[in-house]
């Protein structure tokens, strides 16, 4: 079984954690503290978020105040907000601040997940992660009689591929806005490059809980995905089993899904 993990620590601090810097003042910063406020505030609003001038008036911050602080925050993904109903929600950057400790921090059994799913499947077994607003596979298992190249720590196409296509599925319209702001490129001549068709995929994805790939970034990688949640329903990460066609197609997808959704619940912390 070959096992491949890539950790990022997070950088310290000027002077360590407990330490300020040489200069620097022990008071509270009053952006920071209202920037913190508001997060909270869109924190206990649920999954359903709530208007700019509630999550105000909660922090005793007028509208305008409110607004530009949390457009802030959503620039570095720690919120989103819904252009429809204007409800603010807790933005995957939250997670992947959690997850910055390493991925073993957030959660359970990762190494034994991977290396049951690459021995029941015979195919590689594969997770990933949001990093700095882009999704990156992080852990990886491969069977013994498998063969493939080692996508760890190399980026992930979002509309290309069954990881990816997790990710937009459990991102709200606003987000999907952003992270799809550039054209969907072709990869392969089965790439979907049409939006509206993507959305379709999505809307499907979300229907059933898992995603599908069918050599749509490479021909040699087809596969599902499932996503990994906390215990309020938001992605922390993606679980995927992907090998070359003709072992997997079509056919296997039911069985392949059934595994990596075992998989994920047996991740996830909730």
């Amino acid at each position: 079984m070959r096992y491949r993990r890539v950790t990022t620590p997070p950088p310290r601090p000027p002077g360590g954690p407990d330490k300020p810097p040489d200069g620097a003042s022990p008071s509270h910063v009053q952006s920071v503290d209202r920037a913190v406020r508001l997060l909270w505030a869109v924190a206990e609003a649920g999954p359903a978020g709530a208007a700019t001038t509630a999550l105000g008036a909660a922090c005793g911050l007028n509208r305008a105040t409110a607004w530009r602080i949390l457009w802030t925050l959503q620039a570095h993904g720690l919120v989103d907000n819904d252009r429809a109903s204007g409800a603010w929600t807790l933005g995957h950057g939250v997670a992947d601040l959690a997850r910055t400790g390493g991925v073993d921090g957030a959660l359970h059994d990762v190494a034994e997940v991977l290396e049951g799913l690459a021995m029941q499947t015979g195919e590689t077994a594969a997770l990933a992660v949001v990093r700095n607003g882009t999704l990156v596979y992080v852990d990886e298992a491969t069977p013994p009689a498998a063969v493939s190249v080692s996508w760890v720590g190399r980026p992930i196409s979002l509309h290309a591929t069954s990881t990816g296509k997790v990710l937009l599925a459990w991102s709200s319209p606003a987000e999907v806005d952003r992270l799809l702001r550039d054209r969907l490129e072709r990869f392969t001549d089965t790439t979907v490059t049409d939006r509206d068709a993507l959305d379709e995929h999505l809307e499907q994805t979300r229907g059933r809980g898992w995603a599908t790939c069918r050599g749509e970034y490479d021909e040699a990688a087809w596969g599902v995905s499932a996503p990994v949640l906390d215990r309020a329903g938001r992605l922390l990460a993606v679980l995927s089993i992907w090998g070359p066609p003709p072992r997997v197609a079509d056919a296997r997808f039911e069985a392949l899904a059934e595994a990596v959704l075992a998989g994920a619940a047996r991740m996830s912390p909730a």
